[in-house]
């Protein structure tokens, strides 16, 4: 399905009747919450450790994560754990009931309602007989439950003079994602556009070409996530590689899922790098060296 604009949804609750989403191409099982051992002082969101075939993984309280009810921990209603891996590492979710798995086109994911709060959870919703499916936004729950690193090491950064004037598309539906490639952006002096969704990035890309823009000398990068609403960045990639006017950009698809699998994706979809997320070092790094390119095939064109 990856690549034709396709997803498969495991549909899970978290003690109501509203049903939520996660990709199922981020889980690696479901299991009966297990007995958990307790951490000391850890956050109020993490139930405790499962030792799961030698690994040690947390376990953390979805419900209680954005906002809502802490679940029931223990006993014979301690409900479900989904073990999925996000931005390189293992993780489990406690949730309340498993329902199915369900085969879905991300143009049926929409962006949250409008006057949805800023501090909202979600990434998308989509609609299944006739309810509403919700999609957590789990990079900023980890991101406020475990924490992340948001600091670009000394020593990573060269001389920023020389970014004057390069510009770079961001595309991710997550805002934390956002503001994350943004930072490193900034960091590095470097002005970027961002957009919410792989349709949001496309249109932009045309409305710049309708005033002028060359976009292989004005763009220096494209940096996308792959899960999005409305169009993901696997299909984003297509339709930029199969238009004339901007085949030639620079493509880097920076996203939570990693493995080899992702690899092959990147080169039959057609984009250039493939970087999981989230490591700042890593990110400023790939950009560097893309802005040192970019401004030699300027130079060369110019001559």
């Amino acid at each position: 399905m990856a690549g034709h604009n396709r997803l498969e949804l495991l549909l899970f609750k978290l003690g109501t009747r509203q049903r939520y989403g996660i990709n199922v191409f981020k889980v690696q099982e479901v299991i009966q919450c297990p007995n958990l051992t307790q951490i000391p002082r850890s956050n109020s969101v993490i139930c405790g450790i499962a030792h799961l075939r030698g690994k040690t993984i947390p376990v953390m309280d979805l419900s209680m994560a954005i906002g809502a009810r802490p679940m029931t921990r223990g006993g014979v209603d301690a409900g479900y754990v989904i073990i999925t891996e996000y931005n390189r590492s293992v993780q489990g979710f406690l949730v309340s009931a498993v329902d199915r798995i369900v085969n879905m086109d991300w143009g049926q994911m929409k962006p949250p309602p409008k006057g949805t709060d800023k501090e909202s959870y979600l990434t998308a919703v989509t609609q299944l007989d006739n309810e509403l499916v919700e999609i957590i936004d789990v990079e900023k729950v980890m991101k406020e439950v475990i924490g992340a690193s948001e600091q670009i090491s000394d020593g990573v950064i060269d001389d920023t003079s020389a970014n004057a004037g390069q510009h770079v598309l961001v595309v991710d539906d997550s805002s934390v994602a956002r503001n994350q490639v943004k930072r490193v952006l900034d960091a590095l002096k470097v002005e970027c556009t961002l957009a919410k969704d792989g349709q949001d990035a496309l249109e932009t890309l045309e409305r710049w070409i309708a005033e002028g823009k060359s976009l292989p000398e004005f763009l220096s990068m494209v940096i996308s996530d792959v899960e999005m609403p409305r169009m993901d960045g696997y299909t984003l990639t297509t339709n930029i590689r199969k238009d004339p006017r901007m085949k030639d950009l620079h493509v880097i698809l920076h996203t939570s899922l990693s493995g080899v699998f992702n690899q092959a994706m990147v080169e039959k979809v057609g984009a250039n790098k493939f970087l999981a997320k989230y490591m700042p070092d890593e990110l400023a790094a790939l950009v560097q060296h893309r802005l040192i390119e970019h401004r030699q095939l300027l130079r060369i064109t110019a001559e």
